[in-house]
């Protein structure tokens, strides 16, 4: 089968790795994969992995998106694929609107997936009118069925996002060489434990709450370290200096640290004596709690959407009621002097690899048209 894919960009982040993922694995499985974007740093490694990339930029919010419809209709009908794959709001518009101008025999299937718990509307529901509405977990599934109760539940699928074991391999150690470099570049870290919050610097991460529990902690002289590990958004600069700037005020300088974007998240969460997950938003999945649960790291994270699945799933004592910090702080000090191993993950990549085939194989099979 030939399948594209859609999306904004290729510059990275979980949606971007999921759709490498997926055209890898179908170039692997012998099908041709398209993928259209506007580009950006991942087209290389997309096509050293068999992939063709179209570039078009689809994926801004104007209303001059609008007038490239007519350009992704003469492109569905040049390239034909029988899959139409649609990962985002913008481009989805977009496709939908050129697809529905097609004639019927004309037309790719449709698949959708919801990444994210989307502000709900218009807007938005174009993601539920895939002929397959993928739904990235449980929470997720939720969410389509209470805010667009016209969705036929036949056509959704659960397909949970995957880790790959065998890069995020329970138990692995970081190199002695990454370990000089880690100690030499923060020795501020030497002999304390380590805590890590990953996450780009947004204020629904819980930063805020990550400084208080480090705060707390310290006060009554435990010996932890506070680990800020994310890349600012261009967009919110000025939190990224209220962080900074309350770290200071409260003295803490030397208790947390801010790593930037890190490329070696693997690594830090081998070091890291926890790793905590405290957005103040429910996640769609919660694929950074997935990968330190993988490699045996203990997670602690506020227990709603798809963080709360993961740690039902696999680590059951890390769950924490959201913005708790009574009870944040009991089970981190708990968990500090009483270590536990998280259970087996059973969100695996090569299991979300095949539903996703088996999704594609189901359109091309009939029932449920689009």
């Amino acid at each position: 089968m030939k399948v594209m894919q859609v999306l904004p960009a290729l510059d990275g982040g979980g949606v971007e790795r999921g759709t490498l993922e997926v055209a890898q694995y179908l170039v692997h499985q012998g099908h041709e994969s398209v993928v259209l974007s506007a580009g950006g740093a991942l087209v290389p490694q997309l096509e050293r992995e068999g992939s063709r990339h179209i570039c078009l930029d689809i994926g801004r919010k104007s209303p001059f998106t609008f007038k490239q419809i007519w350009q992704v209709r003469t492109l569905l009908r040049r390239e034909k694929p029988d899959i139409l794959h649609l990962r985002s709001r913008m481009p989805a518009w977009v496709c939908w609107l050129a697809w529905r101008g097609l004639k019927p025999e004309e037309r790719p299937h449709l698949v959708t997936t919801v990444h994210g718990l989307y502000s709900v509307g218009r807007y938005s529901s174009i993601m539920c009118r895939g002929e397959r509405v993928i739904a990235v977990s449980d929470t997720v599934k939720s969410y389509i069925e209470q805010n667009y109760p016209k969705t036929d539940r036949q056509r959704v699928r659960v397909i949970f996002r995957g880790i790959d074991p065998e890069v995020f391999k329970r138990g692995y150690r970081p190199g002695e060489s990454w370990l000089q470099q880690w100690r030499a570049q923060y020795p501020q870290m030497d002999g304390q434990r380590v805590l890590t919050l990953p996450g780009r610097l947004t204020r629904l991460k819980g930063h805020h709450d990550f400084i208080d529990l480090i705060r707390d902690l310290r006060a009554d002289k435990l010996p932890v370290h506070g680990l800020i590990v994310g890349g600012e958004d261009p967009k919110r600069q000025a939190y990224a200096r209220e962080l900074r700037q309350r770290v200071r005020s409260e003295g803490l300088e030397n208790a947390i640290t801010f790593t930037g974007a890190r490329s070696d998240i693997r690594e830090i969460y081998a070091v890291s004596d926890l790793v905590l997950s405290l957005s103040t938003k429910p996640e769609s999945f919660g694929r950074t709690v997935a990968e330190a649960l993988s490699l045996g790291a203990a997670v602690v994270g506020y227990a709603h959407g798809g963080v709360a699945e993961i740690l039902d799933a696999v680590f059951p004592p890390g769950k924490v009621p959201c913005r708790d910090q009574v009870r944040l702080k009991l089970v981190v000090t708990d968990l500090l002097a009483h270590p536990q191993e998280p259970g087996a993950m059973p969100f695996l990549q090569q299991q979300m690899l095949e539903q996703t085939l088996n999704c594609y194989r189901e359109c091309l099979d009939g029932g449920l048209n689009g």
